[in-house]
């Protein structure tokens, strides 16, 4: 079985503004990364690292994310 092929320079800086604006919608809803994580079921460390651009989220985890912000997927991806 091939090796996956990492992410380029590109996709890289896409998923760090990803986890950036994340972490914009959570504040201006006045949430913690706390509270995101008992909304929607997701550990601490692995939503920290979804915020910080280092782990790439399936999209079943993007849902869960927008729904325990309130707020539409298409909010988090901009």
């Amino acid at each position: 079985m091939p090796r996956p092929t990492p992410p380029t320079d590109r996709v890289l800086a896409r998923r760090r503004a990803v986890g950036e604006q994340i972490r914009r919608v959570r504040e201006h809803h006045n949430l913690t990364q706390h509270d995101v994580c008992g909304r929607s079921g997701i550990d601490i460390a692995t939503y920290s690292r979804i915020e910080q651009g280092h782990a790439s989220p399936k999209l079943d985890t993007l849902i869960r994310i927008a729904e325990a912000i309130g707020v539409d997927l298409a909010e988090l991806v901009r």
